[in-house]
């Protein structure tokens, strides 16, 4: 299963964003990485150059690759409704996202970890595919033998309230509800979609 395992804090500091969580070298050094990094007299970034960081900046955020992410981004602009927008939901809608914004792991690699080894189930059934859509009303929880195990207990204790009103979570049941896809304005990520839509209309 194809996943990125760079180096995160590079990544964060390249786009000035603590895209994986919050980020000690991040705080410190908040500038990108590289002997170049702090200097503020490189050359203007192209609009292509923008686009492109645009697009990184998604992938690596929900930790999807190339080929998947323009897959995703095809059946976005099959789908009714604007091509930017779905992409945003499609990825929102993805099993270990939604694992991650439920509180279950404390970052989303955690949460493909957590769903590709079996932890998680959707309406009752075991679902070992990080990338598999939810739809509206699916009920999303912790597999009966996995709920003692000391990763989930202490990202659940440690988590803080769900302010999304796409999600709702139920502490004694440890299972959330996906009420419905997102609208763009109740997506918290600071990503500008329009940017990627154009990188790929090119």
């Amino acid at each position: 299963m194809a996943r990125y395992i760079g180096p995160k804090s590079r990544v964060a500091r390249k786009f000035g964003d603590p895209i994986y969580g919050p980020d000690k070298h991040l705080d410190r050094k908040n500038f990108p990485p590289g002997q170049h990094g702090i200097n503020k007299k490189r050359k203007k970034t192209s609009e292509y150059g923008i686009q492109l960081r645009e697009k990184q900046k998604a992938k690596y955020t929900y930790g999807v690759l190339e080929r998947q992410f323009r897959n995703t981004f095809e059946k976005a602009s099959r789908t009714k409704g604007v091509t930017g927008e779905v992409l945003l939901q499609l990825l929102e809608s993805r099993l270990d996202n939604v694992v991650y914004r439920l509180g279950v792991a404390p970052t989303r690699s955690g949460a493909r970890q957590l769903v590709s080894h079996r932890h998680i189930t959707v309406n009752g059934e075991v679902v070992n595919i990080p990338s598999f859509q939810l739809k509206a009303g699916d009920i999303i929880g912790v597999r009966e033998k996995s709920k003692s195990l000391e990763s989930i207990v202490d990202s659940l204790t440690t988590r803080k309230s769900s302010k999304l009103s796409w999600l709702e979570w139920d502490e004694t049941q440890m299972a959330g509800k996906f009420m419905n896809v997102p609208e763009r304005t109740d997506i918290p990520e600071d990503i500008k979609e329009q940017l990627i839509v154009e990188l790929y209309s090119k």
